[in-house]
């Protein structure tokens, strides 16, 4: 029984070994420097420097938020979690919606939390609610 289980383990290695060289090859034939350093955590954006930190990245996705706002709260360690574990594939960043509101009538934020999705400077994304962690990550797994 405990040999299943290590070639199960074994297999699923072999998947993300995989899985990760090809994200590395894709980035490096695309002329994308992969000893770049990316952030791990959240960057904090504004109305001043969204437009410009979108086009910095392939992958950006930005949590839109505020303060008083209950399931944004809830949403702040998954997004916290997920810099740290797609670091490399997929950059986060927050927008405080009260303090930045030419970005929320821009992208017509009606309701918070809203996750925006840019990839390569385009918005492909639009996610809104208080979602899990595993139902985010599979979401946000085909941008990597």
């Amino acid at each position: 029984m405990v040999a299943g289980y290590l070639d199960m383990i074994d297999h699923e290695l072999e998947e993300i070994k995989k899985k990760k060289l090809e994200q590395l090859k894709k980035q490096y034939m695309s002329g994308g420097n992969i000893t770049e350093n990316m952030p791990n955590t959240p960057i904090k954006l504004t109305d001043a420097d969204i437009d410009e930190t979108v086009k910095k990245y392939d992958t950006i996705v930005i949590d839109c938020w505020a303060s008083w706002c209950s399931p944004c709260l809830m949403v702040a360690p998954v997004i916290e979690e997920l810099a740290k574990e797609m670091q490399g594939t997929v950059v986060f960043g927050k927008l405080n919606v009260d303090e930045n509101p030419a970005t929320s009538a821009k992208h017509h934020i009606m309701s918070i939390p809203t996750l925006l999705v840019f990839k390569n400077g385009n918005l492909i994304e639009r996610l809104v609610g208080a979602y899990p962690k595993e139902e985010l990550k599979k979401k946000l797994e085909p941008y990597q």
